[in-house]
């Protein structure tokens, strides 16, 4: 099967590769691996081939995939905006199916079954895969098994595109990469001030965790930067332990933090939501908990 593999970073080709060769093992065919990486150096084994150019707009970006490799049975890229709108553009292009979001793939009765999330997260949708098809993996879905091949790295240029940049502007660094966090305090609405919110970077000090937080924290009382927002369009996080605090539970805000090992919820609405998914509930109000953790917590610590 010929797989192109595309993406933004290192870690975007390595989710897709994953999923390349967990189709592989299930489909018993032999992998042949093309990864196309944007506006980074490619630095990652597994690929026979990485092509790399320079950021553009999507429109280039698919446009460039398919001058420089052809015949694909597979396209694979990341579930963010980008990765979903080029994914869109090259099935449209060559009248591929497109499955987005994949978090799980099996098989069935001799045939390979793909699975997305469906309803915020509460249901699986299952598709029969068949090729040629395009599809998109969300981050730290899938690991690849082995990374056994040394790339040839070959440079593309940019194609014209449609779009036009008019203007370029330095996206502000992050302060957190809580996607890599292990323990993640996130906070909600139910914070009634932006200075109210150091408790819980004081919690998340005390526990060796980071801070996220709800999409109005970040999105509406910017609050927060966006870096910390837990969502479909914010980061997804996969720790050991997530600490929801204040927060109502909306199902884009489940998706992104569902894969948590262990999920504490704590909001003084005993039927808010958050409840269904957390591993424990606490039904109390943050600023009566919060301050009484923190001390539990500074007097275990001597």
């Amino acid at each position: 099967m010929k797989t192109v593999i595309y993406g933004f970073s290192t870690e975007d080709l390595l989710d897709g590769l994953g999923l390349a060769q967990r189709i592989r093992e299930l489909s018993g065919e032999e992998l042949e691996t093309f990864g196309f990486i944007v506006g980074a150096e490619p630095d990652v084994d597994g690929f026979d081939v990485i092509y790399k150019m320079g950021y553009a707009p999507t429109d280039a970006i698919s446009k460039a995939i398919l001058e420089n490799i052809s015949d694909t049975d597979i396209f694979i890229g990341p579930a963010t905006k980008n990765g979903t709108d080029i994914a869109t553009r090259l099935s449209a292009e060559l009248d591929y199916p497109m499955i987005t979001e994949v978090v799980d793939v099996d098989k069935v009765d001799d045939e390979i079954i793909l699975k997305r999330q469906i309803i915020g997260g509460r249901g699986l949708a299952y598709y029969k895969f068949v090729t040629p098809i395009t599809l998109t993996v969300p981050r730290k879905k899938f690991q690849p098994s082995k990374l056994d091949k040394k790339p040839e790295v070959k440079e593309v240029s940019i194609p014209e595109a449609k779009i036009r940049i008019i203007e370029e502007l330095p996206k502000e660094k992050g302060e957190v990469d809580i996607e890599a966090a292990e323990v993640v305090v996130g906070v909600g609405r139910g914070f009634k001030s932006k200075e109210d919110i150091q408790m819980a970077f004081e919690l998340a000090k005390l526990i060796g965790g980071e801070v996220g937080c709800s999409r109005p924290i970040a999105a509406d009382f910017h609050w927060l930067g966006e870096d910390r927002w837990i969502g479909i369009s914010g980061k997804k996080i996969k720790g050991k332990l997530y600490f929801a605090i204040g927060v109502s539970g909306a199902p884009q805000h489940i998706m992104a933090a569902g894969d948590a090992k262990i999920i504490v919820a704590v909001n003084k609405d005993k039927n808010a939501p958050i409840f269904k998914y957390a591993d424990y509930g606490v039904v109390a109000d943050l600023y009566q908990f919060i301050p009484v953790l923190i001390d539990r917590l500074k007097k275990r610590r001597g």
